[in-house]
C-alpha cells in the first residue's frame, strides 16, 4: 500500500507525519510525507521555533511527486494539522489528482481543530473550511468526539453524550460524503470515568471498543489513530477489525509512554505492539 501524507511535521516527538509515519512504515506500507509545517516541537508546550509551510511550496512538492508519474499507484491520501487556511485548497488538489489517476484511492481527513478540554486551538478561519469544504470530499474522517460536535453544530457533544447522539452525529457526517466515520476519544455518558471509546460507523453498522483511560495527555496519538485505522481498514475491508487493531496499537504506545515516563509518545518503543496488534480488546457492533 502507497500512501500520500500531508501533514505538520516536527523534529523533535511525534505528533503529525513524525507520528504517522514511522507507524505505517512499521506495518509494511510505503509512505510518501508531504509537511505543511515543520516545527522544532508540538505547539502544545506553548513555545516553537520553525516556519509555516507557504502552500506554494507544499503544491510544488505535490505536482513534483506527479511529475514522476507516480499518483496512479497512490491508495490512500491521509491528511490532519493544516496548519494555515490556505492548505485546504493544496489537500483538495492533491485528492483530486491522486483520484484522477486512480479512482480507488481514498482519502482519510483527520479534521485537527481542537478538544473537548482545551476548545478550537487552530486559526479560528481553519474549522469552517475543514466543515464546508474538506469533510465532504473525504472517505473516512477521524474527528474526537468534541470535533465530531463541531462539524455537525452539536455543541452539547463537548459533554459527555448519550450513543444515539454520537451515532445520529455520525450518520449527519456520512451524509455530507464520507462512507466511514471513526470517533476517536468518546465519553458516553453511560459508561465509567475510567475508559475510554472509539466508535467506527459505515453504512452497514457501527462498532465499539473500550479501552482503560490512562492518565496522561499525549500529543499525536490522534494523528498515530488515524494513520493505523486507514491502514488496517485497506488491508482488511472490515471496519470492526480495523478498529480493535487500531485501538490495540494505540493503547499499548500509550501503555509505552506512560511507563517511560516521558511526555512524548514512544512509538519507537512500542513498535512491535504497532507491527503486531495483539487481540487485546473485544470489538461490539452498537448497531
Amino acid at each position: 500500500m502507497q500512501i500520500l501524507s500531508v501533514q505538520s511535521s516536527v523534529a523533535y516527538g511525534h505528533v503529525g507525519n513524525s507520528a504517522a509515519v514511522f507507524p505505517l512504515q512499521r506495518l509494511g506500507h510505503e509512505v510518501w510525507p508531504v509537511f505543511t509545517v515543520h516545527f522544532s516541537n508540538h505547539t502544545g508546550y506553548g513555545a516553537w521555533r520553525g516556519p509555516l509551510l507557504d502552500p506554494h511550496d507544499v503544491r510544488e512538492v505535490i505536482i513534483g511527486i506527479e511529475e514522476r508519474g507516480v499518483l496512479s499507484s497512490v491508495d490512500a491520501v491521509l491528511s490532519g494539522y493544516q496548519g494555515s487556511p490556505a492548505v485546504a485548497d493544496v489537500i483538495l488538489d492533491a485528492v483530486a489528482r491522486v483520484k484522477a489517476a486512480n479512482p480507488a484511492a481514498t482519502y482519510t481527513c483527520d479534521p485537527v481543530m481542537g478538544n473537548a478540554k482545551s476548545g478550537c486551538f487552530v486559526n479560528p478561519e481553519i474549522p469552517p473550511i475543514i466543515c464546508e469544504r474538506v469533510v465532504p470530499v473525504a472517505d473516512i474522517v477521524t474527528p474526537n468526539q468534541f470535533e465530531l460536535g463541531f462539524i455537525t453544530g452539536r455543541d452539547a457533544l463537548g459533554e459527555p453524550s448519550p450513543l444515539a447522539a454520537i451515532l445520529d452525529a455520525a450518520d449527519q457526517v456520512r451524509a455530507l460524503g464520507p462512507s466511514t466515520v471513526l470517533i476517536t476519544s468518546v465519553d458516553r455518558d453511560e459508561t465509567p470515568e475510567d475508559v475510554i471509546e472509539m466508535i467506527a460507523v459505515t453504512g452497514d453498522g457501527a462498532w465499539s471498543v473500550t479501552t482503560p483511560r490512562l492518565p496522561l495527555k499525549a500529543n499525536g496519538s490522534g494523528d498515530v489513530t488515524a494513520a493505523l485505522f486507514t491502514a488496517h481498514l485497506h488491508s482488511t475491508g472490515s471496519p470492526a477489525e480495523a478498529l480493535g487493531r487500531t485501538a490495540a496499537s494505540i493503547f499499548g504506545v500509550l501503555e509505552e509512554t506512560l511507563t517511560s515516563g516521558q511526555r512524548e509518545l514512544q512509538i519507537i518503543a512500542a513498535q512491535e505492539v504497532i507491527a503486531h496488534p495483539p487481540e487485546r480488546f473485544e470489538v461490539t457492533q452498537v448497531r
